[in-house]
């Protein structure tokens, strides 16, 4: 079928972390959906059915010992959503904030700012349900939790710490500076903690801590995400073993006109200034805008030095 061979061609290309996040969503999302009907129209949604028995090995649950036999749900369960409006939102937040990311930092920090937004979502849930007295009855009682809006919301506030004046055109508000919409979804999931949904609403807390976090540590010279970058290498190993042999060049050493040895790359930060010159004097004659994404993440690997 074309709508398979698509994912697959998604998830082969490279360079597509954001529409991969995306599709990978969607896909769990229609499979979720479709068994549920299923097991609505067989009568087998009710407690105990096999329906519950599914759900349960990708849901987060509060319950340290069902936990115990479920240690992936730390990370599956921010691919789960079985809401139209659930997955909607996060993907459309996700898909804009994700561009930002991507253009920035590039798609492997994309994908570890999700990664590590869901793990920093649902460390908190777990904490905040078996240390706070007034949530271990939810605990005890295998309170759960699904949904990408932990890690969705680290992509956002990771986005508003970077760019925090980057502005996006809302409707009926027009333009507005990310760093306002980062501030008030965080502070709707704080007003929100005690309206039905308090599991989701303290992994969306988690989530923005990170993301905050994540930038800062950037600023600083330290990536959070590298350990996310070296399993993600693991994987690739093991599925495509022939990728990971690389054919090498021994390169000829240039000589200076005293005829010693002198490294080529002794020329890089000249040939690297140029190159932002020559970004800079883009931007003053056409805008920031007309930059592609390898020269934004070059000027902003620039103003990290």
């Amino acid at each position: 079928m074309s709508i398979i061979q698509d994912i697959r061609d998604t998830f082969n290309r490279r360079d597509n972390a954001l529409n991969q996040l995306i599709v990978l969503n969607v896909v769990v999302f229609g499979v979720v959906v479709l068994l549920y009907a299923i097991a609505f129209l067989s009568r087998s949604q009710q407690p105990g059915g096999w329906y519950e028995v599914f759900i349960r090995q990708l849901q987060l649950s509060a319950n340290l010992r069902t936990l115990a036999f479920h240690p992936w749900t730390i990370l599956t369960y921010a691919f789960v959503h079985q809401s139209p409006f659930h997955i909607l939102f996060n993907m459309l937040n996700l898909y804009y904030f994700g561009q930002i990311i991507r253009e920035y930092l590039g798609d492997r920090r994309l994908i570890s700012i999700y990664v590590l937004g869901a793990l920093a979502g649902a460390v908190a849930f777990l904490l905040a349900y078996n240390l706070l007295p007034v949530l271990q009855p939810g605990a005890a009682a295998g309170q759960s939790v699904i949904g990408a809006s932990a890690a969705v919301i680290a992509v956002v506030v990771a986005a508003a710490t970077l760019l925090p004046n980057y502005t996006f055109m809302l409707f009926l508000f027009g333009p507005v500076r990310i760093k306002w919409i980062a501030a008030a979804l965080v502070f709707i999931s704080i007003a929100a903690i005690n309206q039905g949904n308090t599991g989701g609403e303290i992994t969306h807390i988690g989530g923005a801590l990170l993301g905050f976090v994540f930038i800062k540590m950037i600023n600083l010279g330290r990536d959070l995400g590298r350990p996310v970058e070296v399993v993600l290498d693991w994987f690739s190993r093991v599925a495509n073993p022939k990728s990971s042999m690389r054919v090498t060049h021994r390169q000829p050493v240039a000589t200076s006109a005293r005829g010693a040895a002198s490294p080529k790359g002794n020329a890089a930060p000249a040939a690297d200034q140029d190159e932002i010159d020559l970004i800079l004097d883009k931007i003053s004659r056409s805008g920031y805008e007309s930059l592609s994404k390898d020269e934004k993440q070059k000027l902003f690997r620039a103003s990290q030095q």
